[in-house]
């Protein structure tokens, strides 16, 4: 189980879009977090088509927090995306209330991590990095981050920056393997090899531009036909293999070498 966390430097990459996609492809129960700080919910108006009005938010989470209730707090405030195993976490009404959330992230980020228990995965979609109220926590408490980008200049120049800044970010934690991208539109012009030597963060997964599939999961639109077998669901199933192998390689490498080798080592 895992805490998965998307976000982008610039421009439209497709995180909200790529988030929802995961979470409702993902083998087990995920929770999917709105940390945008922008405001508005992206999912509610989204693929859910403004059809479900959500009693809780991040903020009444914030207010939880405060009176020590935020373990409780976060399942009663979760949503149930109805046909799948995942459920929604809506984010703030309103950029406006961005800075109040800021004390929350931390302790969101350690809670968050205790779902592992309940056997629930957790993806959050943590917007464009950089603006007020981001949820910085979130990013270095993550099992993999992942830095979504398009594969063209415009996308990779806006990225180049904040790359070199989460890296340095995740060095200073101890956690550079846990930083990790995730690209939109492979090979339009530029390849992984290619957007790995620009941004040295490797490349984890790439999702394929698929336009019809995606309206699916980021408008609530009506499922192509063979939208099951469309390359962008494909890309997702194995976006989430691939996620999944690194977390559990990062896991493994953490935990050391196992008993019996380091008995079998000594001379």
């Amino acid at each position: 189980m895992a805490l998965i966390v998307l976000t982008s430097a610039s421009g439209s990459p497709g995180v909200t879009t790529s988030a929802v996609g995961l979470a409702l492809t993902w083998p087990r129960p995920a929770l999917l977090v709105e940390a945008d700080p922008t405001g508005g919910s992206s999912v509610l108006a989204g693929y859910l088509r403004g059809q479900t009005a959500p009693t809780a938010s991040l903020i009444d989470l914030a207010l939880a927090h405060r009176y020590g209730q935020l373990d409780r707090a976060i399942p009663e405030a979760a949503v149930r995306i109805e046909g799948t195993s995942a459920a929604l976490l809506p984010g703030t009404r309103s950029h406006t209330q961005a800075p109040s959330l800021v004390p929350l992230w931390e302790p969101l980020s350690a809670a968050l991590k205790t779902l592992e228990r309940t056997g629930q995965d957790v993806i959050v979609d943590a917007g464009r990095l950089g603006l007020t109220g981001f949820p910085e926590p979130l990013l270095y408490a993550a099992d993999l981050c992942l830095l979504t980008v398009r594969s063209d200049l415009v996308s990779l120049s806006g990225a180049r920056s904040w790359a070199q800044t989460l890296r340095g970010g995740f060095e200073r934690v101890g956690g550079l393997a846990s930083l990790g991208l995730l690209m939109v539109g492979e090979g339009d012009p530029y390849t992984a090899r290619e957007v790995r030597k620009v941004l040295q963060i490797p490349v984890i997964a790439s999702l394929a531009w698929d336009s019809a599939a995606a309206q699916v999961f980021g408008r609530g639109a009506k499922a192509p036909r063979k939208f099951d077998t469309s390359p962008l669901v494909r890309s997702l199933l194995a976006a989430r293999e691939a996620i999944d192998s690194t977390v559990a390689a990062n896991r493994e490498e953490l935990a050391g070498p196992p008993a019996q080798a380091l008995m079998g080592a000594r001379p």
